[in-house]
């Protein structure tokens, strides 16, 4: 799917995400240029930087889902982290070089999943195997020879066969979901992934084999129903068919050539230069930032990871802020400025209707599952894109998030109520959005407690 033209990846984003069209295009461009630096000669591709990009806007008009739709068309590594988790180097709190390993483990996950995929049928045929030798364990094999003694181990073997066939039948008709197995499991020693959380991720890899056999794997014994036993096996036979290094090579170079980091509220970390007071750890994780951006090599437990280029999308409300409040040097990292629009009326009477992921759909979808047909009418709709528009007008304006708060509060009776009934078809328009909302959404002081 990397290869996606611009258009077509505009038109993807559109089946989730109402206007903003500037970003999507940006975006867009950004990732096609992805697929034209691989058709480049060796010799300049690694010229070729990334398309960073600052996205402005307020919160609720879409930065985070236009990065989040964009990295799910691609199958790209994502993370979206906080500005604001980070602090200078010397502070308490996270260092930025974490955020690429987060994006690395990341790409690891999407490279196994994938390579379950491939190894899947296998692996389901040894955990039934597996499956079956616990539910009839192997026939002990007495020593020596002897005529008599190998026929009767002959026909306890041939009847043993059968019975494992019959019970190989059961298992495909589901009969046996709730009987009990023993299983060995494969203990797991404490990985270097536990001492990450104290810093000791960046350990040389030699290092970590000798600190892993210091702590060797104990297998254990568990009782458990097949239902659960079958998912265990084939998780265990998913690990022995699946090469690890190959899947660790393959997410470095997925997390070096198509990774995407998304730094949210970039804009909390702006301010003119200080020397003093708490704006020095703001400059402080602005320096830090520099180099990962620009590109430079992270350590990381499974070895170096280069950020050359990483896609890097940083967003930002810059209320009491401008992105030239930024350092300069981090502000020529992050070329690209898109400056998405506040959402109107009309925008969220499209919100609530045309996208694949429409609350009024979700809600729908949700009640079914009680047996409950719900209804909107038209009006409906523009009563309740009159009413979050209002109240962002009028309030905080949180964009197409106020929807949501609006939506709940007129379906918690119903939600409440839909248990009880099943097969009933409630029709939700003007009137009933006006009963619970209305009175609420005209009292300022209420509607902030309550929406």
């Amino acid at each position: 799917m990397d290869d996606l033209t611009p258009q077509q990846i505009v038109e993807a984003l559109d089946k989730y995400i109402v206007g903003q069209q500037a970003a999507k295009r940006a975006a867009a461009v950004a990732i096609r240029n992805r697929w034209r630096r691989r058709q480049l000669p060796e010799q300049i591709r690694d010229e070729v930087g990334p398309a960073n990009m600052i996205l402005i806007g307020p919160t609720g008009v879409g930065k985070t889902e236009i990065a989040r739709r964009l990295a799910g068309l691609v199958n790209a590594p994502f993370i979206k982290v906080e500005a604001t988790k980070y602090t200078e180097v010397g502070y308490h709190g996270r260092d930025v070089e974490s955020m690429v390993r987060d994006l690395l483990d990341i790409a690891i996950r999407i490279v196994r999943d994938e390579q379950t995929d491939v190894v899947r049928e296998e692996a389901q045929r040894q955990a039934e195997e597996q499956l079956l030798d616990a539910l009839i364990p192997p026939i002990p094999v007495a020593p020596g020879f002897d005529v008599e003694q190998s026929k009767t181990d002959i026909e306890a073997a041939q009847r043993r066969q059968r019975s494992r066939e019959k019970l190989r039948a059961q298992l495909h008709a589901g009969e046996l979901e709730e009987r009990t197995v023993e299983l060995t499991l494969e203990g797991k020693a404490p990985p270097v992934g536990m001492m990450a959380t104290f810093g000791m991720d960046q350990l040389d890899p030699d290092m970590q084999s000798f600190l892993e056999r210091l702590m060797p794997a104990q297998p254990k014994t568990r009782s458990v129903a097949v239902r659960e036993a079958r998912g265990i096996l084939f998780s265990q036979q998913c690990d022995r068919l699946i090469d690890r290094d190959k899947v660790t090579e393959a997410a470095i170079r997925r997390t070096e050539n198509a990774g995407i980091i998304f730094l949210d509220e970039l804009d909390k970390l702006a301010s003119p230069a200080q020397t003093h007071g708490p704006d020095v750890s703001r400059q402080g994780v602005q320096r830090d930032l520099l180099p990962i951006i620009e590109g430079c090599s992270v350590s990381t437990r499974y070895g170096p990871v280069r950020t050359d280029h990483v896609l890097f999308i940083a967003a930002g409300a810059f209320h009491g802020s401008k992105p030239s409040d930024l350092m300069p040097e981090l502000q020529g990292r992050l070329p690209i400025r898109v400056e998405l629009e506040d959402l109107t009326r009309d925008d969220f009477i499209r919100i609530l209707t045309e996208p694949k992921n429409a609350l009024t759909k979700q809600q729908t979808a949700l009640l079914a599952t009680e047996g409950v047909l719900i209804e909107f009418t038209s009006d409906a709709v523009v009563a309740l894109a009159d009413i979050a528009d209002r109240l962002n007008q009028t309030m905080d304006n949180i964009g197409a998030r106020r929807l949501m708060t609006v939506m709940e509060r007129l379906m918690e009776e119903i939600s409440f109520e839909a248990p009880n009934r099943r097969g009933e078809t409630i029709r939700i328009d003007e009137a009933y959005v006006n009963k619970r909302l209305a009175g609420i959404s005209q009292d300022t002081d209420l509607s902030r407690f309550i929406l």
